[in-house]
């Protein structure tokens, strides 16, 4: 499973930007998608998840700010930031649980990852 996201760049405070994230491969089943982030010096967090079942959850920090959703009929999931902030500066990365099943019908579990998107806000 390859992951590819796009979408970062640089917003004022209080603007938006939409990260988007599709994913490639060999026949794949998703169970979670996830948006992290990491700031210079700071560790990697979680920003937000989104099942299969479209179920959300979101860090504190971003709660009401922003959105994750999915497209499963084109194995994408994007991240709306919108009322962005300077703290919201960081790299974004968006990740996918996923499972499939090799030539001995066995399943396989795999967490891929995407390169990255740079987000940066600024006046």
């Amino acid at each position: 499973v390859q992951l590819q996201a796009s979408g970062g760049g640089l917003a004022q405070p209080g603007g938006s930007l939409r990260l988007s994230c599709a994913a490639s491969g060999r026949r794949f089943s998703i169970t979670d998608w996830n948006w992290y982030r990491q700031g210079t010096g700071k560790q990697r967090e979680l920003v937000a998840t989104i099942t299969s079942g479209e179920s959300t959850t979101y860090a504190d920090s971003v709660k009401g700010r922003f959105t994750i959703s999915t497209d499963n009929a084109n194995n994408a999931v994007y991240l709306q930031m919108n009322g962005l902030k300077f703290e919201d500066t960081a790299v974004y990365y968006c990740s996918a649980n996923a499972y499939y099943y090799n030539d001995r019908a066995e399943p396989v579990v795999l967490k891929a990852w995407g390169q990255g998107t740079q987000v940066t806000v600024s006046s």
